[in-house]
C-alpha cells in the first residue's frame, strides 16, 4: 500500500473511531476539537480538497443531534403507543423514564453544540435490575444498576443510532419524607393569603404514614384498549376520582389513577393542544349552539362537577371555553385538570382549555399544585408533575367566539412592535401600545414561566393583566407583570378587533376586596367596563374561595353562557359551593 493508501486507511480509522465514541463526558470545546478532527479525516478519505471550516463543523453537529433527536421522537411515538399490560410497577416505572429522557431531546430542533446530551436528572441510588424491552424497531436496555440507559435504534437497512443516558429513580419515601411532603402545604395569594393544598383523609396517624388500614376497593382506572376515550369512560373516570376524593388518601390516589394512564391521558390532550393557534376561533353557528364559558376553577373539584351537571355536559351543540387556573390554592387540582383533558380528548372541537398565570412552574411551586401532585404520585410524582408543566405549555392563550366574542385568562396585551415618545431628543422612552390579535397569534408559547421583558412580554401580559377604572394602559406594579388598561382601550380593542364582547378572568373575591370602582366578585362575575362597541367581564367561577386560608369570602361561582345567534349577549348562571369532602389539615 502506498503513502497516500495509508494516510486514508489511518483517516477511515479516525472517522470511525471518533463515531464510535461517547461524548457525555466532554465539555463543549472537546466535542468541537473531535468533530473538527473527524471532518478533516472525512475530508482525506473523500478527496476534498478544500479546508474544513466552522460551518463544517456546525453542520456536522447538527446533523448528529437532529438523528438523536429523531431516534428519540421514535422512541417516544412507540412507548406511547404501547400497552403496559403484564408489566409489573418497577418495568413501568423504568419505561416511562426512558421515555422522559427521550422526550426531552426528541423536541431538539437547531443548536450549536450537544451540550444537551449531557444534562441529567438529579441523581439518587436505584435498586439493581436489568429490563430488556423491544418497541417495533427499537431495543430499549434498562441497567438500572449501572445507572445507565442505552438506546438502540435500528432502521431498515440496519444501521444503529446508539445513545447513552444517565437516568435516575427517586428514592422511596420514608413516613418522615411523606409527612414532610404533605404537612406544610402553606401558600400566600394576592394579599399574604395562606392556605393548604387540601389532602384528604380520614384517619390522620395513617395518612402521615401513607399507609391505610381497609383494602383498597374502587376499581383501578384502565386506558381504553383501542386508545379511543369514550362517554362512558370519562362518566367511570368521574365517578372514580369523585370516590377517591370522598374515601381515600392522597397517598392511594395512584393505585386507583394509575400512572399509564395518566400518562397517555397528558399525552393524547397534549397532541390536541400542540396543533391549535394561541387564539382558537371556534366555530358555533348553529342555530341552537351555545357555549358556556367558565372562570377559574383553582383544585375545586366538586364545584366543577356541579357546574358539568347544572350547565349540561359538553355535546355537539354544546361547546365549553375554560379560562384557565384550573389548579393550584384547593385540594384537587391534578383531578380538576385530568377530567378536563379526558373531555378534551374526546371532543376536541366542543371543549377548549385556554391558560391561566397559574399554568406554570412558577405558580405551581408556590401555591400548592406540585406538592399536591409529588403526595398523590409519591416516587413517581415528580415525572407526573414534569408532564404537566409540559402540557401546561401547550395550552392556547385565547379565544374567539363566533367572530364576536373573545376571551383569556389575564386580558390586553401590550404591542411588541414599539413606539417611541418624542419628549426629549436624547432620551427616548417607549410607549406602551395596544397589540392586536395578529401579534398574539406569533407568540412562542411553550415557555413554563411567563418572561417579564423581551420580545415574548406578551404572554405575560395575556394571563396576568387586569382591567383598571382608570383610562389608560399602565404597567400592573400590583402583580410586578402584565398591565392594566381603561375602558377606553376596552373600547379600541373591541373596534380594532371587530368584537362586541371580552369574558376573562383572573381576578376573585380577594383581588377585589377593597376595590370600590370594579365588582366585588361576591356573585362569581362583574361587569368592569360598559363602552360603544361592547362590554368587558370578570368571570370567576370557583364559589367560597379560597378552600384555605384567613379569610373566607363565601362568594358565589359562576359560568357564563353564550347563545346563537346573539353571542354577544351572555347570561350569567352563580351558583354556591357544594358540601366537600373533610379535609385533613395540620395546622388546625
Amino acid at each position: 500500500m502506498d503513502r497516500e493508501g495509508r494516510i486514508k486507511n489511518a483517516c477511515k480509522k479516525i472517522v470511525e473511531c471518533i463515531n464510535a465514541m461517547s461524548f457525555v463526558n466532554l465539555d463543549d470545546q472537546r466535542v468541537h476539537s473531535l468533530v473538527l478532527m473527524r471532518e478533516i479525516a472525512r475530508g482525506v478519505v473523500e478527496n476534498r480538497d478544500r479546508k474544513v471550516t466552522k460551518s463544517d463543523v456546525t453542520r456536522a453537529l447538527h446533523t448528529s443531534i437532529e438523528n438523536i433527536a429523531s431516534a428519540c421522537r421514535d422512541i417516544v411515538y412507540k412507548l406511547s403507543k404501547m400497552s403496559y399490560n403484564g408489566l409489573d410497577d418497577q418495568q413501568i416505572h423504568s419505561l416511562l423514564k426512558v421515555k422522559e429522557i427521550a422526550g426531552k431531546h426528541a423536541k431538539v430542533a437547531s443548536v450549536g453544540s450537544d451540550s444537551w446530551i449531557r444534562e441529567s436528572l438529579e441523581s439518587e441510588e436505584m435498586r439493581p435490575s436489568n429490563i430488556d424491552v423491544l418497541v417495533g424497531g427499537a431495543e430499549i436496555l434498562m441497567i438500572e444498576g449501572s445507572q445507565e440507559v442505552e438506546v438502540e435504534v435500528r432502521n431498515e437497512d440496519g444501521h444503529n443510532v446508539v445513545q447513552k443516558r444517565p437516568v435516575t429513580r427517586a428514592k422511596r419515601a420514608s413516613d418522615n419524607d411523606v409527612q414532610d411532603r404533605e404537612a406544610q402545604m402553606k401558600m400566600s395569594e394576592h394579599e399574604s393569603l395562606e392556605g393548604e393544598a387540601q389532602l384528604r383523609n380520614d384517619d390522620a396517624k395513617n395518612q402521615v404514614q401513607g399507609i391505610s388500614s381497609r383494602p383498597l376497593l374502587l376499581q383501578s382506572l384502565i386506558w381504553p384498549p383501542d386508545d379511543c376515550i369514550t362517554l362512558g369512560w370519562i362518566q367511570n373516570m368521574t365517578s372514580t376520582l369523585k370516590q377517591l376524593s370522598q374515601d381515600y388518601t392522597p397517598s392511594e390516589f395512584h393505585a386507583i389513577m394509575p400512572i399509564t394512564v395518566v400518562d397517555k391521558l397528558i399525552d393524547n390532550a397534549s397532541s390536541i393542544f400542540s396543533k391549535e393557534s394561541n387564539c382558537v376561533k371556534i366555530d358555533c353557528q348553529r342555530e341552537d349552539s351555545k357555549v358556556v364559558v367558565v372562570g377559574d376553577l383553582h383544585g375545586q373539584f366538586h364545584d366543577l362537577l356541579y357546574l358539568l351537571e347544572n350547565a349540561g355536559l359538553p355535546s355537539e351543540n354544546q361547546f365549553y371555553v375554560l379560562n384557565g387556573n384550573y389548579v393550584d390554592i384547593g385540594a384537587w387540582g391534578l383531578e380538576v385538570f385530568l377530567l378536563l383533558l379526558a373531555w378534551k380528548v374526546l371532543m376536541p372541537h366542543r371543549v377548549y382549555l385556554l391558560r391561566g398565570n397559574h399554568e406554570s412552574k412558577e405558580c405551581t411551586l408556590a401555591y400548592g399544585f406540585e406538592k399536591e401532585v409529588k403526595t398523590k404520585f409519591g416516587d413517581q410524582g415528580e415525572y407526573v408533575y414534569n408532564k404537566c408543566l409540559d402540557c401546561f405549555k401547550e395550552l392556547p392563550l385565547a379565544s374567539v367566539i363566533a367572530g364576536s366574542v373573545y376571551t383569556t385568562h389575564g386580558g390586553l396585551f401590550r404591542s411588541t412592535h414599539f413606539a417611541y415618545s418624542r419628549r426629549s431628543r436624547r432620551k427616548r422612552t417607549q410607549r406602551l401600545e395596544l397589540g392586536s390579535l395578529e401579534e398574539l397569534s406569533e407568540v412562542k408559547r411553550s415557555l413554563i414561566d411567563a418572561p417579564i421583558e423581551g420580545s415574548n412580554i406578551i404572554l405575560a401580559d395575556v394571563l396576568w393583566s387586569d382591567p383598571s377604572h382608570r383610562q389608560g394602559l399602565s404597567k400592573n406594579k400590583a402583580r410586578g407583570r402584565g398591565l392594566w388598561w381603561g375602558c377606553d382601550y376596552t373600547e379600541a380593542f373591541l373596534k380594532m378587533s371587530k368584537l362586541k364582547l371580552i369574558i376573562r378572568s383572573h381576578e376573585g373575591p380577594d383581588v377585589r376586596s377593597g376595590q370600590c370602582h370594579l365588582g366585588d366578585m361576591l356573585s362569581g362575575y362583574s361587569m368592569d367596563h360598559d363602552v360603544g362597541s361592547g362590554k368587558l367581564y370578570t368571570l370567576f367561577s370557583a364559589p367560597d374561595y379560597p378552600q384555605f386560608g384567613r379569610k373566607m369570602y363565601s362568594n358565589e361561582g359562576a359560568y357564563a353562557i353564550l347563545r346563537s345567534p346573539n353571542f354577544e349577549i351572555p347570561s350569567f348562571h352563580s351558583f354556591k359551593a357544594v358540601e366537600r369532602p373533610k379535609a385533613w389539615n395540620p395546622t388546625t
